[in-house]
């Protein structure tokens, strides 16, 4: 954390995060002398990524990959020798069928790793940050959402328009307390775009057009569009 930008380290040195950041990293540590395998090596690369000041537009996602050499600290990304996980996969179908992006070209294999999005302004955050090996959401009740929620909320208490992708109701549960900060924000919400829930109503992911019309808004805004292909 100490290599942190100021700004987040200003963000989870102020209670309640700092104080559950000392639960949460205890419970860590001493998972960690059990011999437990916790992923990813550094949770906290979305931050390290991408500043505060810089944020332009947020993708939720829920909890980090719970297999080997997957999660890298960026919600939905992997490295690039991965193969793209089946989430991430409807997202790149999303973006390549999305009409307000037709000037965008996509490649047939994209590259799975988000980092690119990251340098331009997307905070890709889970709301977990650690995972057990093999066991998904095995630290939900670690205290994490108290820590995450701290760092929405001062995305959320900037000035700065921001777009929130939120999908599926776990991340669609940010929405009020992001509304509480600011109305100038502009929330964007559908199902996750997990194969199990992306075709379903009551909003698919798939042709919800999140990200072009992220794009539209953002120009107007006189931020600079996410260049959302590789």
């Amino acid at each position: 954390m100490d290599s942190l930008p100021k700004r987040w380290q200003a963000v989870l040195s102020t209670p309640p995060a700092s104080t559950q950041l000392v639960r949460t990293t205890a419970a860590i540590k001493a998972e960690l002398t059990a011999g437990a395998i916790i992923y990813p090596a550094d949770p906290w690369r979305a931050l390290r990524l991408t500043e505060l000041d810089d944020v332009k537009v947020v993708i939720l996602g829920q909890d980090p990959y719970h297999g080997p050499d997957q999660a890298q600290g960026l919600a939905f990304s992997v490295a690039s020798h991965c193969k793209i996980p089946p989430s991430l996969r409807n997202i790149f179908l999303e973006i390549s069928q999305d009409p307000l992006l037709q000037t965008d070209t996509l490649k047939p294999q994209p590259d799975p790793d988000l980092s690119r999005w990251a340098r331009q302004g997307v905070l890709l955050l889970n709301t977990s940050l650690t995972v057990r090996d093999g066991q998904a959401a095995s630290h939900a009740k670690l205290g994490w959402q108290v820590v995450t929620d701290a760092i929405i909320s001062a995305v959320a208490k900037r000035q700065t328009p921001t777009v929130f992708m939120l999908w599926g109701a776990h991340a669609q549960a940010k929405a009020e307390m992001i509304k509480s900060y600011s109305r100038q924000h502009f929330i964007l919400a559908a199902n996750h775009p997990s194969p199990l829930s992306a075709r379903r109503p009551p909003v698919p992911f798939l042709g919800c057009g999140h990200f072009g019309r992220a794009n539209e808004w953002l120009e107007a805004q006189d931020l600079l569009a996410v260049q959302w292909s590789n």
